[in-house]
């Protein structure tokens, strides 16, 4: 497809699915979890980590939205580096490979421990849930496994309805924390020096909080799925991120009015859950406030994983069409145009990790890794496409010319990368993953010669 006619591209997802696949994506586990991190690490100047990690994620969400309309194919993390990168077709597949072998993990094991959560959310609030985490973990994977086996309008309409329930009933916390009576501005002074960070700690916690908004790509990675992508894709990006962060920030802003650095201090098994710390220790009066947390919380983690596990089949999908995997891998459902084949593959695979909750934590740490290594391939793509592929008059390109890639590649690194240094075993399982890639590359490549010599004999 070139480039001129991206606008005639005629996908299911119209710009409302696509803002709220991307609202839906990102509302997830991290403003459940994370954010009491943050709040840990900075106090009440967490509200300026969140806002600094959202302008970051978003300059990258319009780089890749740019690289959608240059090339504007499913599987983009994949498919934008094996086109960008590389001075021959094999040299920029490798890249393309090393792009999304780590994305491929990140999203399973991200899938898995949302899964996790979800169980563990719903244990808390509901008694009769107590026990059944692992049950709850696989059935979770499998409903959402199975949402994405259907025509992908059907997925982002469920995924819209769950969007809207969820925005609903963070509100209802915003409301009931900020207008209850319990709301202290005593607790938001001084600003900057409550956090274990000291002074530095809105900066330290920026890391924890990106994570959050890791899922700006998806619609860019999806744009042959897409209504007049030139257009969706790049306004998704930008409402869809206004929305998050508007939320994300009045969350924050209610939950230090209510939680300090220090009580997450003194009680760490209160530091992954903040929205409970406050509702169990300040809003009391309102004893069906944590089930409405609860309820939150597990629409926040399906959407993610709906979202997580779309992504992730085409990226799949991508790769092995690109000859790096299976050819079977690629196929699509004729009757939905869904990947059907990776896809079920990554529901196994999600549900298999979802069963072994006590390993999950250390495997999500990971993710980090995964998430610098494919942000930055995708940054030094944009420079390359851009020098490689001609500008289409009337096609959208991300404001800042080379210096917004240039600015964003620098501040992920030396975001991500001093997070990310915890020890040996995390390096350890990075080679292992890793290793097993180069194996299948290398298995990949051989085929694609074989392809080649027979080729050649047949035209000699």
């Amino acid at each position: 497809m070139s480039n001129s006619n991206i606008n005639n591209q005629q996908g299911s997802l119209s710009l409302v699915a696509c803002i709220t696949i991307l609202v839906g994506g990102m509302i997830g586990s991290a403003i459940f979890s994370l954010s009491g991190m943050t709040i840990y690490y900075a106090g009440p100047a967490a509200i300026i980590t969140w806002i600094m990690a959202a302008i970051v994620l978003l300059m990258y969400g319009l780089q890749v939205a740019e690289l959608s309309t240059i090339f504007p194919k499913s599987g983009g993390v994949f498919v934008f580096p094996s086109k960008s990168l590389g001075k021959t077709e094999k040299q920029g597949k490798i890249w393309g490979w090393i792009s999304v072998w780590g994305y491929i993990n990140a999203n399973i094991v991200g899938t898995a421990f949302a899964a996790i959560y979800v169980a563990t959310y719903l244990s808390v609030a509901f008694p009769i849930f107590e026990g059944k985490q692992v049950f709850l973990a696989v059935l979770s994977c499998l409903i959402c496994c199975i949402l994405n086996i259907l025509k992908f309008s059907v997925t982002g309409k469920a995924n819209t309805f769950l969007v809207s329930l969820l925005v609903a009933t963070m509100l209802v916390f915003i409301a009931v924390g900020l207008f209850g009576g319990n709301w202290d501005t005593s607790l938001i002074t001084p600003f900057f020096t409550q956090g274990v960070k000291g002074g530095t700690g809105f900066i330290s916690a920026i890391p924890n909080a990106m994570l959050a908004y890791g899922s700006i790509v998806a619609i860019a990675f999806m744009v042959s799925e897409v209504k007049n992508p030139n257009v969706n894709v790049p306004k998704s990006v930008l409402i869809a991120m206004g929305i998050v962060v508007s939320l994300y920030s009045l969350i924050i802003i209610t939950t230090v009015g209510l939680v300090t650095a220090d009580f997450l201090h003194e009680n760490p098994g209160m530091r992954f859950i903040p929205l409970y710390a406050a509702a169990f220790t300040k809003l009391s009066a309102f004893p069906w406030l944590p089930k409405i947390i609860s309820i939150s919380a597990v629409l926040a983690l399906l959407t993610t994983m709906l979202v997580l596990i779309a992504l992730t089949s085409r990226a799949i999908a991508a790769a092995a069409e690109g000859g790096m995997l299976p050819k079977g891998l690629a196929k699509l459902n004729p009757k939905t145009g869904v990947p059907l084949t990776a896809t079920i593959v990554v529901g196994i695979a999600s549900i298999v990790i979802s069963c072994f909750p006590q390993f999950t934590a250390e495997i999500v740490n990971l993710g980090s890794v995964f998430a610098a290594v494919t942000i930055s391939i995708n940054c030094i793509s944009l420079l390359v496409a851009r020098k490689k592929n001609p500008y289409v008059q009337g096609n959208y390109r991300a404001p800042g010319g080379s210096i917004l890639p240039i600015v964003t590649l620098i501040i992920i690194v030396s975001s991500y990368i001093p997070g990310i240094i915890s020890g040996a075993s995390l390096w350890y399982y990075t080679a292992i993953w890793y290793s097993v890639g180069a194996v299948i590359l290398m298995s990949a490549l051989s085929r694609m010669k074989e392809s080649e010599k027979k080729g050649s004999n047949v035209n000699s």
